[in-house]
């Protein structure tokens, strides 16, 4: 009988030193997840200028929301098995080249078709983005100092939408939409230039890989974990507000409560405000518990999920007050809070999963939670055209966003046990050894 062998994955015991460079590369990724949402964005605020000068229904509009989805899964599963395999600097250049050259073609006159068609490469080229970028920075950082890494790096897209809205808006209201889509075509390639300068692989993976003998899991085994499951649907529901915000927030504002474009960008920015606050709070907190002890079951399940639950209760009241700035503040801290839940998700999976296998389940589960873009813009879009008045169409589309919220957190608090998950697969790892 073989001597039983042990499955090692990142550890928080792990005293592995943080190497050198990390917090550049931590800084350039920031700035990638900037552009990333900079991009997503930018539909949404031109929402209005966009549906008039291309005469689109709420519902074709819904559409164009939801087509930026359409190839983001897929590509996300692809590129995660890629990067199992090539260096992530290479992969995250490749992405960010494709996401400028996909934004010049709105800069001439298009119809929906070109601006449809251009919206589904961005998302395919988008949609690998988030989990490539993770998978990078945790070649970086040991397991127990990647929360405030990844909650940097979630705030990439709040930055991207704080700092992107005024500056695109005024592009917008100034020159027009076609232009705000070409200053980020240009700021893609000022980004790609800067990484093809200063990236670098992270050294972490190889220590890894060496440290756990290049052990791996099966991956159905992985991927119907309980952690596992609880990860993707807790984070659909936070994805699902998170859509609705880069499409529809903006001309919620505009259409639904009467705000003028210029009222409207500014206003935008202040989900992402609070989101900020919310995901630097949950990174901070989470390893500060886990510095004394807390188990990861509480330092991150726990913290993470039940923002889930409080912020979908709070949107669920929307339809219940009258005034739009009582409608603006249970959105902004309803969506707000869905922050958490993507600061402790990619460390949870990353505690019970081997390094050699990491991207891709990461991706697989970023391609499983991003399924809520393609479904919640068009839902939203629905709403508005079967609603009686545009108002009862948007507090429909945001009480069905709450619901999924609440359910998802829920599932979240039910099911997210890291700790216990990593304990069962080294136990089901070392008795397949001894039987070996």
């Amino acid at each position: 009988m073989a001597a039983p062998t042990t499955l090692k994955v990142t550890s928080r015991a792990s005293a592995t030193p943080t190497p050198k460079g990390a917090w550049r590369i931590t800084l350039l990724l920031f700035l990638f997840m900037l552009v990333n949402f900079a991009d997503k964005i930018v539909v949404g605020l031109a929402g209005v200028p966009i549906m008039t000068e291309l005469n689109l229904t709420a519902e074709q509009f819904g559409l164009l929301g939801s087509s930026f989805f359409l190839l983001f899964s897929t590509a996300a599963i692809i590129v995660g098995f890629v990067i199992n395999k090539v260096p992530t600097r290479w992969v995250l250049l490749v992405l960010a080249l494709i996401w400028a050259v996909a934004q010049f073609p709105m800069v001439g006159t298009v119809g929906f078709a070109t601006l449809l068609i251009c919206r589904i490469i961005l998302g395919a080229g988008e949609g690998p983005a988030a989990s490539v970028a993770i998978h990078a920075i945790y070649k970086w950082f040991p397991d127990e100092k990647r929360a405030l890494p990844t909650a940097i790096l979630s705030q990439g897209s709040a930055f991207g939408v704080i700092l992107a809205v005024p500056a695109l808006n005024w592009v917008i209201v100034t020159y027009g939409w076609h232009y705000a889509f070409g200053a980020l075509g240009v700021v893609g390639l000022m980004w790609s230039l800067a990484w093809l300068w200063l990236g670098q692989e992270g050294p972490l993976a190889e220590v890894e890989t060496a440290s756990s003998g290049g052990q791996r899991v099966p991956y159905l085994q992985l991927l119907t974990s309980r952690t596992f499951v609880g990860c993707a649907a807790a984070t659909f529901g936070a994805y699902w507000a998170l859509s609705l915000g880069l499409t529809w927030f903006t001309p919620f504002l505009v259409k639904g409560l009467g705000f003028s474009q210029q009222q409207a960008g500014f206003i935008s920015i202040l989900p992402w405000i609070f989101g900020a606050c919310v995901v630097l709070a949950t990174g901070f907190a989470s390893q500060m518990l886990m510095a004394r002890g807390v188990s990861t079951r509480m330092a991150r399940g726990v913290l993470g999920a039940t923002p889930l639950v409080i912020g979908g209760l709070l949107m669920a009241a929307m339809p219940h007050v009258d005034a739009a700035s009582a409608k603006i503040a249970l959105l902004v801290v309803g969506s707000g809070l869905c922050g958490s839940i993507y600061v402790v998700c990619p460390p949870m999976i990353g505690e019970f999963t081997p390094v050699a296998q990491r991207g891709a389940v990461i991706s697989i589960y970023g391609a499983l939670y991003t399924l809520a873009g393609i479904v919640a813009p068009a839902v939203m879009g629905k709403m508005i055209q079967a609603s009686g008045s545009l108002i009862e169409g948007y507090m429909s589309g945001f009480t069905i966003n709450a619901t999924i919220m609440v359910i998802s957190g829920l599932l979240g608090l039910a099911l997210l046990w890291p700790n216990t998950e990593r304990a069962r697969l080294q136990a089901d790892r070392d008795v397949a050894a001894e039987f070996a």
